[in-house]
């Protein structure tokens, strides 16, 4: 992902300065135009705008900490994965050294970036922001401040990341099963494809009922959720696929049913989620 971002900065024209834990890696970037920098804090001086990409938060701030004083008046953009925690305790280590903040989260792959489509959301110092929205914009053209609290990409990439693993797995399950009876996994993309897209048309009106609390006019209901739980399972004995992975949100639709919500919105899960406590 560093190496995509350095791409998409050079091919704007943007001076850029790259530097890597494992200096070999800036290679093919410095034959594209790139500045070497042999370390961090040469790295941290070159410019106004730093831009960090490393794998969590505590990684930045340890690779960062030797420039802090470097650093010191800049701007800091991080686009690591981690938690809004992990977020929220570099936004303050860097205040405490005054570096201005803002954490920001690709929500796409490496080849995306660069593209008017891709998004990039960022949290933290609207000012910073302001100052290099358009440089910024070079990374994906859908770029956005979400507020000025600096854990909030942490937070929405969190949210939003957790649909990934699910689907996949639904994704998975159904190339398991049809590959078992001989045919290709690459039958099912179109249909899948579909799937996501009426999936991805309801979102509004479930956010509509999350938002609300009102969860009495379901399109499908907890209950009808629930019901198919012996058929998944049986489906899982007849093809003779792994369907445990179901397990703990038939556990999920149990709970569910037992608070109360058979009838209502398969959307009044959320309400289930927001009481862990009683998970046991």
């Amino acid at each position: 992902m560093g190496t995509a971002l350095a791409e998409a900065f050079i091919g704007a024209g943007h001076p850029t300065t790259v530097w890597n834990r494992s200096a070999e890696k800036a290679a093919p970037l410095i034959a594209k135009g790139a500045r070497h920098a042999a370390t961090v804090e040469e790295a941290v001086a070159a410019g106004p705008l730093v831009i960090a990409c490393l794998t969590t938060y505590d990684a930045t701030r340890e690779v960062l900490e030797p420039a802090a004083a470097a650093l010191a008046g800049r701007a800091l953009v991080t686009l690591n994965t981690g938690t809004p925690e992990g977020a929220r305790e570099l936004a303050a280590w860097a205040e405490a050294r005054e570096v201005r903040f803002l954490g920001g989260a690709v929500k796409n792959v490496p080849p995306a970036v660069g593209k008017p489509g891709t998004l990039l959301y960022y949290g933290g110092d609207k000012a910073v922001f302001d100052t290099y929205e358009a440089t910024l914009r070079v990374l994906g053209g859908d770029t956005v401040h979400l507020g000025d609290e600096p854990d909030l990409a942490a937070l929405y990439e969190q949210a939003v990341g957790g649909l990934l693993l699910p689907a996949l797995l639904g994704f998975f399950q159904g190339a398991a099963l049809v590959t078992a009876r001989g045919l290709k996994a690459g039958t099912l993309v179109r249909y899948t494809i579909k799937w996501l897209e009426m999936i991805a048309s309801e979102l509004p009106a479930i956010a509509d009922e999350i938002d609300t609390g009102d969860y009495t006019r379901p399109r499908a209901t907890v209950g009808i959720f629930h019901q198919a739980v012996a058929g998944e399972l049986e489906l899982g004995r007849e093809a003779g696929i792994d369907v445990s992975w179901h397990l703990p949100m038939h556990a999920l639709l149990e709970r569910a049913v037992a608070d109360g919500h058979r009838d209502h919105s398969i959307a009044a899960l959320v309400e289930t989620l927001r009481s862990p406590e009683r998970r046991f």
